[in-house]
């Protein structure tokens, strides 16, 4: 038995098929739009938001960080949830790249409601920065792998419109959320000013993250894309995975969500475990009993094979992804039950 490797969905390697697509890739010059595997990927993407546009970028952290600014102007603020990944992982990215300050709101498990937006706006005084754009994430990371339904975003939206500001959607692990909700994916596009997809998390590709918008957003969006250095060449190599990601590996994930979930239930009859997030997708976190080091735990897993990473001073997240088998999840049981 190899490696159980818990520690994130972004650890995964394309499968043969996926490297097959690669390999026979027809690229050109991404920069002056001459790279046709890119250019169908991102009208791919765009189509299935009903979008007019969209951008590969290396990365989510790129996407998101280019759509605030975009969205923004120095002296802005942006509201989003204190679990926020662009508050929480993004290295203040916010200010450094776009000007502009944060209002965090303590919502639930990374979810936050249309009266607490409403509620953050600040009044139009020179001394207060101009309150321009929301920021959710769907499924929230750090909550858990939390899921935003579109009958909670619809009012999120309507508050955003009535008040001029934008709405952007980081949604690295959308597709996890949408394949227990069973909602579509234009509905989604018909809420949001901007969404961020990822496609090396659960969808297996290893490389890339779309930025899907209008076409004025997008045609702004591919500068400061060029000036933070993501202009990249042949990257249709890159592309032609995140192709057959979306083509191949968007129904799957219901199986990573379903064994972090039966995952969950052996966990929460342990003695040691004494919380855990709801399970809802691919992300299981639990809080370790505090007389149990968190380092100690994740020592004694990995002297299992199993590899998973600290979430917090007494927390633990597996994520799981589609390198874990159905063999894994069964070794990954025994070694659990061993250590209760």
């Amino acid at each position: 038995m190899g490696v159980i490797n818990l520690i994130s969905d972004t650890v995964t390697k394309p499968t043969k098929q996926m490297l097959s697509a690669m390999m026979s890739a027809e690229v050109g010059d991404d920069v002056f739009g001459m790279d046709p595997t890119i250019n169908a990927l991102e009208a791919k993407a765009a189509g299935m938001f009903d979008k007019e546009a969209a951008m590969f970028c290396p990365s989510g952290t790129m996407t998101n960080q280019i759509a605030i600014k975009t969205h923004t102007q120095p002296l802005d603020e942006i509201i989003c949830d204190i679990d926020s990944h662009v508050y929480q992982y993004e290295t203040g990215g916010y200010g450094f790249n776009s000007g502009v300050g944060i209002k965090l709101i303590q919502g639930s498990n990374g979810k936050i409601s249309a009266d607490q937006i409403k509620a953050s706006i600040n009044p139009d005084y020179d001394w207060l920065p101009h309150s321009r754009l929301v920021v959710i994430e769907n499924s929230c990371n750090k909550g858990g792998g939390s899921i935003y339904t579109i009958p909670e975003i619809e009012p999120i939206a309507k508050v955003c419109r009535a008040h001029d500001l934008m709405l952007h959607l980081d949604g690295a692990r959308l597709f996890n959320v949408l394949v227990e909700t069973g909602e579509s994916t234009q509905i989604v596009g018909s809420l949001f000013d901007s969404i961020s997809i990822c496609l090396s998390k659960g969808l297996g590709a290893p490389v890339g993250s779309l930025l899907i918008g209008d076409k004025s957003f997008i045609k702004q969006a591919r500068r400061y894309r060029k000036v933070m250095g993501g202009g990249m060449r042949q990257a249709g190599y890159l592309a032609a995975a995140g192709i057959y990601a979306l083509d191949n590996h968007i129904d799957r994930l219901s199986i990573d969500n379903d064994r972090a979930k039966d995952i969950g239930k052996l966990l929460d009859s342990v003695s040691y475990v004494t919380g855990m997030k709801p399970v809802q997708t691919n992300i299981l976190i639990f809080d370790l009993d505090q007389s149990i080091p968190v380092q100690d735990y994740l020592d004694k897993l990995k002297s299992k094979g199993v590899l998973a990473t600290a979430f917090g001073p007494h927390s633990i997240r597996f994520t799981f992804h589609l390198d874990i088998s159905e063999d894994d999840v069964q070794e990954l049981k025994n070694i659990l039950k061993d250590l209760m």
